[in-house]
């Protein structure tokens, strides 16, 4: 079985813990347990049978300098947002800049996090303001929900997936 490295980032509080346990653990809680550093966690993902080693990054601005240590070796990287915290939409292209700036071959998708906290209409608008389009690298832009579990599966998947196109 191919195993392969891939991060969660994003700013502090977008939900990238919550998402993770959501997709190993089948869980959400809302209490909220900021990272310290990296945590690692494992999953089989059985369709394209591919082994998954996520690392859960911390989200704080001073881990920012030891950052690219963590991105090393990492094939693929999800980038996560809180739609309900406009600022972290915002700065969605620091974090891709660091991880191409590390491994500028890594296959890139973003997570639009906490759908279920805004109005369809305004995540509609919020969708359009996203400009990650025009980078080559970024593969796919996914509306995720860690409460519900909306296009959770979804997007680990599909990266396990282009991981795999890409070997």
């Amino acid at each position: 079985m191919i195993s392969k490295k891939i991060c969660l980032v994003g700013d502090f509080g977008v939900g990238k813990t919550s998402l993770i346990r959501r997709f190993v653990d089948r869980q959400f809680s809302d209490q909220y347990l900021s990272t310290v550093g990296v945590k690692i966690s494992r999953k089989v993902v059985e369709t394209v049978n591919l082994q998954l080693l996520i690392w859960d990054l911390e989200g704080h601005t001073k881990f920012k300098a030891i950052a690219p240590s963590y991105l090393q070796g990492a094939s693929g990287i999800i980038i996560v947002a809180d739609v309900s915290r406009i600022e972290t939409i915002e700065r969605l292209g620091e974090h891709i800049k660091l991880f191409l700036s590390v491994n500028p071959k890594g296959v890139i998708l973003v997570a639009l996090n906490k759908s279920d906290l805004i109005e369809p209409e305004k995540l509609k608008q919020l969708v359009e303001m996203v400009e990650v389009k025009d980078i080559n690298q970024v593969s796919g832009l996914y509306i995720t929900s860690a409460k519900t579990g909306k296009s959770v599966d979804e997007i680990f998947v599909n990266l396990g997936q282009k991981l795999l196109e890409s070997v």
